[in-house]
């Protein structure tokens, strides 16, 4: 219990480092919650139970009925999974294989993933701010939905002829760019010190080529205008935020990756002492994670089955999607993964067999996961019947992972895998402390 809460709290602290305050705070909040659970799991559970004792089993519900010739020592062998188990064993290569490359096949489209802001434009029909969206882009243009405000900083050296010729030189620039529909005249505050620019783009805000302008009038345009007059341009507003927080996610989400992957490592490794075991969780947990990005590509950017959730339009993925998922579902499938080994490490250890290890924990463990991940898909899909877009995407990459992670990387990836690896994959047995 101590270390599956532990790899839980590891992977949702990775949240803080991603330089968004706001996500951060939810890292925070949640590896709060988990610790206090995981903490109440550890102290508050035994007492209650201790308290309660013998009644605890009262309106037990009726015995399944037992496998004839099944080992009444094992607590699963009234189910089905030995049967399973001994299954994937046997064909311990085909099932390694065929799920790699299944997993694989679903992640794929993750290489298209384009990080962004769904606008107003692809929220529900009757909510109003889609209304004034749709009104605005009618009469307008899309782009007057997500103008941008340029702030230009006036030196105190600069004249006013200066000043005006270079607020002039950048709007003549920003008008001749084909994705700047108007630029409004420059204003100046009331001290002279500050001008500002409002530059309506051709596109919509959620259109990647809105993006592709904000980082052109940051890189080009506006210095090219006006670095001869000693000064530059500041884009604000509410487009040119969420086109920021996308870069810092996209460029912080490796770095948070690779840290969290190696502390929940350690973590494993100081568990089991088998740093092949720690490798593979680390592998298919990303295989977990790299199918729910696959999947939300697939619907909400090529518009796979779209309509069938409320959305009518192809999106950006919402840039602090892929981050929550990647905390929340790492640390779900190294909770996975912990309670598997767990019951696979005990059994090799008294038995000292592989293979009758893997049978067993999966036969002990593959009931219980499937229930739990049965529980949290359900739960997650409900997101989707929430009109707001962002929820959608979080309910359906979440309920894909679970359902994933529990079907075919835990009952059958891993087992076969460590069917393959055989007495391997507890080199070198025990770690020294």
């Amino acid at each position: 219990m101590l270390f599956a809460g532990g790899t839980v709290v590891v992977a949702i602290l990775g949240l803080p480092f991603t330089g968004i305050p706001f996500v951060g705070a939810m890292g925070l909040a949640g590896a709060l919650t988990v610790t206090a659970t995981m903490l109440a799991a550890l102290t508050l559970l035994p007492a209650v139970l201790g308290l309660l004792g013998r009644r605890v089993d009262a309106g037990r519900i009726r015995r399944r009925r037992r496998i004839p010739g099944a080992d009444s020592r094992d607590p699963a062998a009234d189910s089905r999974w030995p049967r399973w188990g001994r299954h994937v064993t046997r064909h311990r290569w085909a099932y390694a294989v065929g799920a790699t490359l299944a997993l694989l096949v679903v992640t794929a489209p993750v290489l298209t993933l384009r990080l962004g802001t769904p606008d107003d434009g692809n929220q529900p029909a009757h909510w109003p701010q889609r209304q004034a969206y749709d009104r605005v882009a009618a009469a307008f243009g899309p782009g007057w939905n997500g103008p941008l405000v340029l702030a230009v900083p006036v030196p105190a050296e600069l004249s006013p002829t200066r000043t005006t010729d270079a607020l002039d030189d950048l709007s003549r620039r920003l008008v001749a760019d084909p994705a700047v529909e108007l630029v409004t005249p420059a204003q100046l505050s009331t001290d002279g010190r500050l001008a500002l620019l409002n530059v309506v783009p051709r596109y919509a805000p959620q259109d990647d080529r809105v993006a592709d302008l904000v980082h052109r009038i940051r890189s080009d345009t506006a210095p090219a205008a006006l670095d001869g007059y000693g000064t530059g341009a500041l884009i604000a507003g509410t487009t040119a935020f969420m086109i920021d927080i996308a870069d810092a996610v996209a460029d912080r989400l490796p770095w948070v990756v690779f840290a969290v992957i190696l502390a929940a490592g350690l973590l494993l490794v100081a568990m089991f002492r088998a740093p092949l075991i720690a490798v593979k969780a680390a592998v298919m947990a990303l295989l977990s994670v790299g199918t729910a990005y696959g999947v939300l590509v697939m619907v909400f950017q090529w518009g796979w089955g779209l309509t069938l959730i409320g959305v009518d339009r192809p999106v950006p993925i919402m840039s602090v999607v892929p981050m929550l998922l990647f905390a929340v579902l790492f640390g779900l499938s190294m909770d996975y993964e912990v309670f598997l080994l767990s019951a696979i490490r005990e059994e090799y250890r008294r038995g000292g067999d592989p293979g009758a290890a893997v049978v067993v924990g999966l036969a002990g463990t593959g009931r219980v996961i499937t229930a739990a991940a049965t529980i949290m898909a359900v739960v997650f899909l409900s997101f989707v019947w929430i009109d707001d877009t962002l929820v959608k995407m979080i309910g359906i990459g979440l309920a894909t992972a679970v359902i994933i992670d529990a079907t075919v990387i835990r009952v059958v990836l891993a087992p076969a895998v460590l069917s393959l690896l055989g007495h391997h994959a507890w080199w070198p047995g025990r770690l020294s402390r």
